[in-house]
């Protein structure tokens, strides 16, 4: 019974320090790199924004995010289920039923990626110009 509650405080323990753990996303070897990855990736990012809506099915995320394939489109939520930010509950019947959501963790991420994503939709026009100004130095040098 002893081993058992020191090995519990002991997780306990490893837990929190994990969870107290700072990245540097600077440094080349920290997993602060791969999350950053995950979550500000093309797909991760709209899975994301749309898991802030509610729960999907894979069918609804996959029309949802528009232009997502299939592998893609799992690739993404086993890596943001992996980070936790996900999480991926199966239902026990005939066909398969599976539903994702946001986790408390997922939540708070997802709404600063929401953030990052409103910005370029509320200022696309401008990047647009940016880019046809670039192009027309471009062709003119």
């Amino acid at each position: 019974m002893a081993i058992t509650r020191r090995t519990g405080r002991l997780a306990q323990e490893l837990s929190k320090r994990a969870r107290e753990q700072r990245g540097e996303l600077f440094a080349p070897a920290c997993p602060s790199r791969g999350v950053l990855e995950h979550v500000t990736s093309r797909w991760g990012v709209l899975v994301l924004v749309a898991l802030l809506e509610g729960t999907h099915r894979f069918s609804e995320l996959r029309r949802k995010v528009g232009g997502v394939s299939e592998k893609m489109l799992a690739q993404t939520l086993q890596a943001l289920e992996a980070d936790g930010f996900v999480r991926r509950e199966v239902f026990p019947v005939i066909p398969p039923h599976v539903e994702y959501s946001l986790t408390p963790l997922g939540q708070e991420v997802a709404e600063r990626v929401e953030g990052l994503a409103d910005w370029i939709e509320e200022n696309l026009g401008r990047v647009l110009a940016a880019r046809a100004e670039r192009q027309a130095r471009r062709e003119k040098d």
